[in-house]
């Protein structure tokens, strides 16, 4: 029942080659800077579309991996230490002139996913440029969160527990991009600012990454028939992380960032799906006690929150949209029947409805940074 947000792999961003921009001591450092610029060329390959490896060379490339996105998640990860290594340089000389005009040599330019204007909301992309090297590296870590979230769905339903690990990966490194990269960021002009360089979007984007850990987890234990009311918790426990990700589009994310609203949908229209499913699971608890009106009452307000809406987005999310209705209308309906023959009882007011629990079970695996023994040397 998981549905598909895929566009935080939808980045574009334009040619950096950081040998030319700054002036290495050594040829150590110079061969590291061309190495930098080698690994973010990889990158860049990718999000364009313009690598022309056939797949037996790739997968070659790749130390024998097939999965095109396991094959970008390796890119992206060989490039991160080094360009950390190279971010923790340039800020220990803050305040210098010439590294300054260095840094704004290499036009660091990014296109943003999360506004109205992209990856499709413009004829054409608008390319944002920082002059901040911290600026590249969250733009990297927003792409690296994307990519784990995408492997996970590439195994999905294959392998539960891998994809439940993935995405509680992914929160980690949204999770650190919030803490320890965008604060430093916080400074950038009006006019630079896209949602992606903001700690509370970073922070959303964790709990989107945690309410599809705890929706893979609620798929394994639904295979275990573990106990209905138990389960209507779990899928109320992935309401609740989406409902803090709204909380805070709405209180942190004003409307100068224009923040997407096809992500506005995706959080909404999921936070209906599994608010839906817990309903139907406590419904059927209450039939099983012969407490059919309250049964009957809970259906209809779930069916409530599904008439006269279609989320847009994507055609499977429409299409999982009809499905859980139409699941939800034939249990409502059978209940109505039995009632009508047998029970009559008269279902309760809403104010007098069971309040919805939830419980959740995931939380983020914490991001480590792999470090690097070299150092890069510069001429000031």
């Amino acid at each position: 029942m998981l549905l598909h947000y895929q566009d935080p792999v939808k980045l574009k961003t334009k040619k950096v080659v950081f040998e030319d921009s700054y002036y290495a001591r050594d040829s150590i450092t110079l061969e590291q800077l061309r190495e930098l610029s080698t690994r973010r060329r990889a990158i860049e390959d990718f999000l364009s579309g313009s690598n022309q490896l056939t797949p037996a060379i790739a997968r070659e490339m790749a130390g024998g991996i097939s999965s095109r996105i396991l094959q970008d998640l390796q890119k992206v990860e060989r490039y991160i230490p080094l360009l950390q290594n190279l971010v923790v340089l340039i800020e220990s000389f803050d305040g210098n002139e010439q590294i300054s005009h260095w840094t704004s040599d290499l036009r660091i330019r990014w296109t943003s996913i999360l506004t109205n204007a992209g990856p499709f909301g413009l004829i054409g992309l608008k390319f944002y440029r920082v002059d901040s090297l911290r600026y590249e590296l969250a733009m990297v870590f927003f792409l690296y969160g994307g990519l784990l979230r995408e492997r996970a769905l590439e195994i999905l339903p294959s392998d539960l527990v891998e994809a439940a690990t993935l995405f509680r990966n992914a929160a980690g490194v949204y999770t650190h991009m919030a803490q320890d990269v965008l604060p430093l960021l916080q400074n950038l002009q009006p006019s630079e600012r896209i949602p992606e360089t903001v700690s509370a979007m970073a922070n959303v984007m964790s709990l989107i990454c945690l309410a599809e850990a705890q929706a893979v987890t609620v798929q394994k234990a639904e295979q275990k028939a573990i106990s209905g009311s138990l389960l209507a918790k779990l899928h109320y426990g992935v309401v609740q992380f989406l409902n803090e990700a709204n909380d805070l589009l709405q209180t942190q994310l004003n409307e100068s960032f224009g923040v997407s609203e096809k992500l506005k949908m995706f959080i909404s229209t999921c936070m209906i799906l599994h608010e839906g499913r817990s309903q139907i699971y406590i419904a059927n608890e209450f039939m099983k006690q012969d407490r059919l009106g309250v049964a009957i009452g809970i259906l209809r307000h779930a069916m409530s929150n599904f008439q006269g809406r279609s989320p847009g987005g994507e055609q499977t999310w429409r299409l999982t949209f009809s499905q859980e209705a139409d699941r939800l209308g034939e249990l409502l309906q059978k209940f109505e029947n039995q009632n009508d023959f047998i029970l009559r009882e008269k279902p309760p007011r809403l104010d007098e409805l069971p309040v919805l629990e939830g419980k959740r079970v995931v939380s983020p695996i914490d991001y480590h940074l792999p470090t690097l023994d070299r150092d890069l040397a510069f001429v000031l």
